[in-house]
């Protein structure tokens, strides 16, 4: 058995893992760590410019290729500025493992510098959280983060690793295998329940089948577009689920939840029996819950048993992998009936569809995405920011088996999309990687042009400008009377409030930053886009540029809204279609 210090441990067990990037920032706590991995060149170690950015670098990585993303940072402020991203990850159902470095066993406890229980602090937005407090643990411990993090329903996993147990001698045995009592993810399904569930569909005469993303954390698509087709039951999606079946299949209706498409929202309020998989129900699908699918009888699928009956009281639960269940669905399901469902579905879509026009005159998000659609169908992958940027994408953006969107969905984090895109093209450096974000959002973490310089990351950044902080001032608009307080980022100083006062013209003072410039001083392309001629011409320049990212600076209208809308606590089908 050979004696190796804790920090070469570290160095095996990734390799192990099978990590071969990384992606890291140093400090005290974790030299020691960094230094190990100096002479391993077979993993990268990726620096980006701030620890948020780095971790939704590993989380877009993570979504992208489907493998575990590994970040690590130092104590302290290297630690908490981890912890937005660890939730973003959580709620997602994201697999990462964040390794921080943490003051002396002997330390802890005493306000050292730098010292933080981030092992506290993340312990309800983690999947889970342990400080290594002997050397001869160390190993089982990241083994076992790794196993956790990947399975069952897959979250982060943060391992606490203190100075002196970095430079502590001991063995380097890794362990092969896991062994954890308390943690026995499942891996069957209820054949029984199952049965019990596809009686109930085969009785229905207007069913629907709702996917999450649990659909696609699980590779079930090309099984549930099989499935679908036996059955001929039209599917719905969330946000998350979206791409789950190409958007272009007959049998898909759309969007489900406050901004979900008149079809959709008026199928699922309609139906006789709502088939769900992979979904938690949260309140941006359900509107008011009492009168969610009220009609149905509701089946739901989820490997989280938690998640099973939590927001809405389900008829049939299921406790399952995703794509374990569609699998045996496969062999037991029998087609049914479902033209006349079908022809009434479609009768809501020609009479309130979702995209009506491009959007009017000018350069609006409904033309910048159909531009995308048409010039990158193949192998891209498209992040989104969040806010309107985001919601325009999800309705309008087409998706199928050659194209991914990666979205920050149950957190809604600003400052996701650009790092996250960052990590996704480290992932697939053969795909067109795509990032839509609001003007707001791309400041969040614009830091991260250093980043993707440095690593010339050939980036497609496109930044929806209205001006605004567009997704709330719609709310303002729509519900508050249209008083826009801390949503314009044009404000300057010297307005002096004149938009505030009755009559009062804004003055339309400087925009800050000017895009074009702030990407040049990276060393980026930037190009500003205001009229409608000029944005395929922005994208086909942004394709060509393979050296480097362009950020496309898209100049829409300032009071641009998304449409349809329900308002908070209303049920899904009083809709709001026009502003």
């Amino acid at each position: 058995m050979k004696q190796v210090k804790g920090t070469e441990l570290f160095v095996k067990a990734l390799k192990e893992e099978g990590v071969d990037l990384l992606f890291g920032y140093p400090g005290g706590q974790a030299i020691d760590l960094f230094d190990a991995l100096y002479d391993h060149r077979e993993i990268e170690v990726v620096l980006p410019r701030h620890e948020q950015g780095l971790i939704h670098a590993a989380d877009g990585y993570a979504r992208s290729t489907g493998r575990v993303g590994v970040c690590l940072v130092t104590s302290g402020p290297g630690a908490t500025n981890l912890v937005t991203g660890i939730a973003t990850a959580n709620y997602d159902s994201v697999p990462l493992v964040c390794f921080t470095g943490q003051v002396p066993l002997n330390l802890i406890g005493n306000d050292a510098f730098q010292e933080v229980d981030i092992v506290g602090i993340t312990r309800s937005i983690a999947k889970h959280t342990v400080t290594v407090r002997r050397r001869e643990d160390l190993g089982r411990i990241i083994k076992e983060a790794f196993y956790i993090a990947r399975t069952g329903k897959p979250g982060p996993v943060v391992v606490d690793i203190p100075k002196d147990i970095q430079q502590a001698m001991g063995s380097d045995e890794y362990p092969d295998e896991v062994s954890i009592r308390s943690y026995k993810p499942s891996t069957g399904v209820h054949e029984g329940q199952l049965k019990k569930a596809l009686k109930v569909l085969e009785k229905a005469r207007q069913p629907i089948f709702l996917l999450g993303g649990g659909v696609n954390l699980s590779g079930a698509g090309q099984a549930m577009v099989k499935l679908a087709e036996l059955t001929n039951v039209p599917v719905v999606t969330t946000i998350m689920g979206k791409g789950a079946v190409p958007t272009d299949h007959p049998l898909y209706i759309g969007n489900l939840g406050i901004h979900g498409s008149y079809a959709t929202n008026t199928a699922v309020n309609d139906c006789d029996v709502l088939f769900s998989i992979g979904t938690r129900f949260n309140d941006r699908i359900t509107g008011k819950t009492s009168e969610f699918a009220k009609k149905a009888k509701i089946i739901h699928i989820d490997i989280d048993s938690a998640s099973i009956s939590r927001n809405i009281v389900v008829d049939i639960p299921i406790v399952s992998d995703a794509k374990t269940a569609i699998d045996k669905m496969l062999e037991l399901a029998k087609p049914l009936d479902t033209a006349a469902w079908l022809e009434k579905i479609r009768a809501w879509d020609q009479e309130h569809p979702l995209i009506a026009d491009d959007g009017g005159e000018g350069v609006t998000p409904q033309k910048i995405i159909g531009k995308i659609n048409q010039l990158f169908p193949h192998d891209s992958i498209v992040v989104t920011d969040v806010g309107q940027n985001q919601l325009w994408t999800t309705q309008y953006l087409e998706l199928s088996s050659s194209r991914q969107m990666l979205t920050s969905g149950g957190l809604g984090t600003m400052g996701y999309g650009f790092p996250a895109a960052i990590g996704a093209k480290f992932g697939n450096e053969d795909k067109t990687v795509i990032c839509i974000s609001g003007d707001g959002g791309m400041q969040m973490n614009i830091q991260e042009m250093a980043t993707a310089m440095a690593y010339d990351l050939p980036l497609i950044l496109c930044v929806l400008n209205n001006s605004y902080l567009g997704n709330v001032r719609q709310w303002q608009e729509l519900f508050y009377n249209k008083r826009y307080s801390g949503t314009c980022l044009r404000f300057h100083k010297s307005c002096g409030r004149i938009c505030e006062q009755e009559g009062g013209v804004c003055p339309n003072p400087p925009y800050i930053p000017d895009f074009v410039k702030l990407a040049e001083s990276y060393g980026a392309h930037g190009i500003r886009v205001e009229k409608e001629e000029d944005i395929e011409k922005a994208f086909v320049a942004a394709r060509e540029n393979t050296q480097g990212p362009t950020l496309i600076e898209f100049i829409i209208e300032r009071e641009a809204d998304v449409l349809p809308i329900v308002a908070t606590g209303k049920p899904l089908n009083e809709m709001i279609m026009d502003c």
